[in-house]
């Protein structure tokens, strides 16, 4: 499975980014896909995460400005992130997981960068 991450960029405070993921490859059972963040000499933070059947998942420090939205057909997510802030800035990675019991299995796609300016 790869995943193709777009959509990253430069922004100003209070403005918006939309990032997408597509997935390709011999996909079995698409469980999750999602965002996860990283800052230089931070750890890993999943940012949303959207199931099969579309519940969802956000960061404490996202919600209510960051929205995921999954196309099934496409086996492509988007995260619409509004109101930015200087703290969102960093490498934001697109992630699924695929598969049932021992073929379960975790793939990342390549980091896009997201940068705020205050």
């Amino acid at each position: 499975v790869q995943l193709q991450a777009s959509g990253g960029g430069l922004v100003q405070a209070g403005g918006s980014l939309r990032l997408s993921c597509a997935a390709s490859g011999r996909i079995v059972g698409m469980n999750h896909m999602g965002w996860f963040r990283q800052t230089a000499g931070k750890q890993r933070e999943l940012v949303a995460r959207i199931y099969e059947l579309g519940n969802t998942n956000y960061a404490d420090s996202v919600r209510g400005r960051f929205t995921i939205s999954r196309d099934n057909a496409k086996n492509t997510v988007y995260l619409q992130m509004n109101s930015l802030k200087a703290e969102d800035t960093a490498v934001y990675l697109c992630h699924a997981n695929t598969g049932w019991g021992a073929l379960r299995s975790d793939w990342w796609g390549q980091g896009t960068q997201v940068t705020v300016s205050s």
